[in-house]
């Protein structure tokens, strides 16, 4: 993994701050430009050090980690956020992805788990704590059923459903546009359009609308494998 893997901490407690450290710069190899403990101290720090990635605990002394990233997004700061916490809550999971978080990682990981999950992050990837993977396909259980979504999956074009296939496994843009061999823009304008066809406010959605789709229908296929194309 990179050196040029940035990454900045914030935890009220010194020793997971330290731990998590160590973690990082010795047995993954990134640099943990900065960390704190003090939520006032977390804007101008991502401001001077221009992180890849903050990791915001959950749970802070002051506040909790998803109004901190509320108030950094209200102060400009666009560094990609993920949450770290000991709840495996469902409901947690949904306000923090709901929030604009980029993922939802456990502080019982498995530290190899915890680097590889920390790095894709980084890298533009949505990343879920292993165990909290069937909560989050069940986060939208309460919306459209098999068969609203398989006319909404019908009204997409065959590049967006190869698009969508792509963002359900939690890749970037970048990543999506080397794979399909088309411009980073086009990627864009084929995720708005999906957002806006399938009615979805996030990637999020979209990656939980994808895996909910072909597991209903026969549990294996992607959507844009072809026994799922003919739906259109």
């Amino acid at each position: 993994m990179s050196m040029s893997i940035r990454v900045m901490l914030v935890d009220d407690h010194a020793l997971c701050r330290s731990g998590l450290t160590e973690l990082l710069i010795h047995r993954g190899n990134m640099q943990v430009v900065g960390a704190t403990g003090n939520p006032d101290l977390v804007v101008p720090m991502l401001r001077e050090h221009q992180p890849d990635l903050a990791v915001f605990d959950l749970r802070l002394a002051s506040t909790d980690g998803l109004s901190l990233l509320r108030h950094v997004r209200s102060q400009g700061c666009e560094t990609p956020v993920v949450i770290l916490t000991m709840s495996d809550s469902e409901a947690d999971l949904s306000a923090a992805l709901r929030a604009g978080a980029r993922g939802y990682l456990l502080k019982d990981m498995e530290p190899e788990e915890m680097i590889d999950a920390i790095g894709r992050a980084a890298r533009g990837e949505m990343v879920v704590a292993s165990a909290m993977t069937l909560k989050l396909a069940q986060l939208l259980q309460s919306g459209p059923k098999v068969s609203v979504r398989g006319d909404l999956v019908a009204s997409l074009t065959e590049r967006e459903r190869e698009v969508l296939n792509h963002v359900a496994h939690g890749q970037s843009n970048k990543v999506i546009a080397k794979a399909l061999d088309i411009s980073h823009n086009t990627v864009k304008l084929h995720v708005h359009h999906i957002m806006d066809k399938l009615k979805l406010k996030s990637r999020v959605e979209a990656a939980v609308f994808a895996f909910e789709f072909r597991s209903e229908t026969d549990g294996h296929k992607a959507v844009g494998d072809s026994a799922i194309k003919t739906k259109s």
